[in-house]
């Protein structure tokens, strides 16, 4: 279990490359109830001016925590986490999407006993998620 005082602001605590692929995004509609057709159907993201089948931002979002919540060792411990939606992930038929998210420590606040924990959060070469950030209680 990671210590506040063990911490430094800059220093990476959690790195991870995820790959979606259609079928990743078939799953979460079924998890989710969002069975939006812009997730799974390129006519339809097609007529709705889309380059493509979008992942879901929610899908997204909880991805790009998930190695927060596993360095912190205990869901519990997150007590706040906001994103802002930047870019669309693209899901290619054959290929997927790789997200890549890197967890850096933004912030200390040691009279509350909390780490903000700034995202980087990357698809493409390209931001999806901007100012994203996870404030975790240590």
């Amino acid at each position: 279990m990671p210590q506040l005082t063990d911490l430094t602001v800059g220093d990476i605590v959690a790195e991870r490359s995820v790959t979606l692929t259609r079928d990743s995004l078939v799953r979460y509609a079924g998890a989710s109830g969002d069975f939006n057709p812009i997730h799974y159907r390129d006519d339809v993201a097609a007529s709705v001016g889309l380059p493509g089948v979008l992942a879901h931002g929610m899908l997204t979002m909880g991805l790009a925590v998930q190695p927060v919540v596993d360095w912190a060792g205990d869901p519990a411990r997150v007590v706040d986490y906001q994103v802002r939606f930047t870019r669309p992930v693209l899901v290619d038929p054959q290929h997927g999407a790789v997200v890549n998210v890197v967890a850096k420590v933004g912030a200390l606040d040691v009279e509350a006993s909390v780490a903000r924990i700034d995202l980087t959060v990357s698809f493409d070469d390209a931001t999806v998620l901007g100012k994203a950030q996870v404030r975790v209680r240590l």
